[in-house]
């Protein structure tokens, strides 16, 4: 991508990882960027034949432990559905990242907010135009921080 610096497509999924203990410093989970949804790549290197979690932007401020129970060994773009536009772009991107990216597993992560489940529909529209089949999981968080549900969808 031309423009802004921060839009360069970088894969540092080959990074040291360091243990983690249950106090102290953690180290971070992501492997990629950018992250944005209107700003990755289905043909990012780190996209490939991958677990992806798309997630809505309120989830990893929520939930604590998101780097360690969900992002970890994943790729990861994060959109809002009630405040990002032109959101047929973000089912393009679903389904080239299903037809294309030949990713494996998609986890859709919203809030418990109405306005959230515009973000399972997204990834569902994705998923129905694509030609291929993968399993997709719906994650949902509530806003005080727990996990409500988890189901394959």
């Amino acid at each position: 991508m031309s423009g802004c610096p921060g839009s360069k497509t970088i894969d540092f999924s080959e990074k040291e990882e360091q243990s983690e203990g249950e106090s102290g410093k953690r180290q971070s989970q992501l492997r990629q960027w950018p992250i944005q949804l209107h700003l990755v790549s289905p043909q990012a290197p780190y996209f490939q034949e991958k677990d992806i979690l798309l997630v809505a932007d309120c989830v990893p401020f929520a939930l604590a432990d998101f780097h360690k129970d969900y992002l970890k060994g994943k790729s990861i773009a994060i959109a809002c559905p009630k405040l990002d536009s032109d959101q047929e772009v973000y089912i393009e991107k679903v389904k080239s990242l299903i037809d294309n990216a030949k990713i494996n597993t998609l986890t859709v992560m919203i809030m418990q907010v109405p306005c959230c489940f515009g973000l399972v529909q997204v990834a569902k529209e994705g998923a129905e135009r694509a030609t291929r089949k993968i399993p997709v999981k719906q994650v949902v968080v509530g806003i005080e921080g727990g996990v409500l549900s988890e189901e394959w969808i």
